[in-house]
């Protein structure tokens, strides 16, 4: 059990690590475009990538490796757990709301949706794709 819950804290401390530095990025990029400054562009590039990264790597790791759930606890519960930021997306939303920009507020909850479930479900295309092999 200690084994599993460090598993879990390494792997959350990259993801996490990993979320800020892409989130810096993405928000540093598209600074020049005119709704940017509104837009939590950072936060959504990483709740969609993490998406498709879990879209591909959950089912992999249970068909390819099932013997070793001490990686998927590092790997999907931590890493991508630390990664993807749903109580920022929902704290940015609640903020762009509030803040009199309804119309914003509710493109980027539903743009959010859409795009990482599509996420996931691209990944989860591609881990067959390459189950096949």
């Amino acid at each position: 059990m200690a084994v599993n819950v460090l598993a879990v804290a390494l792997g959350g401390g990259i993801g996490a690590a990993c979320r800020y530095l892409l989130s810096s990025l993405v928000t540093r990029l598209a600074g020049g475009l005119a709704f940017a400054g509104s837009l939590p562009l950072g936060t959504l590039a990483v709740n969609v990538l993490g998406c498709l990264v879990i879209g591909f790597l959950a089912p992999t790791l249970a068909s390819i490796v099932p013997a070793r759930p001490r990686l998927a606890l590092f790997l999907v519960t931590g890493v991508l757990g630390g990664f993807t930021t749903m109580s920022s997306f929902s704290n940015e939303t609640l903020t762009l709301y509030e803040g009199g920009q309804q119309a914003l507020a509710v493109g980027y909850a539903a743009g959010t949706l859409v795009l990482c479930m599509a996420a996931v479900a691209v990944g989860a295309a591609l881990a067959r794709i390459v189950a096949r092999g």
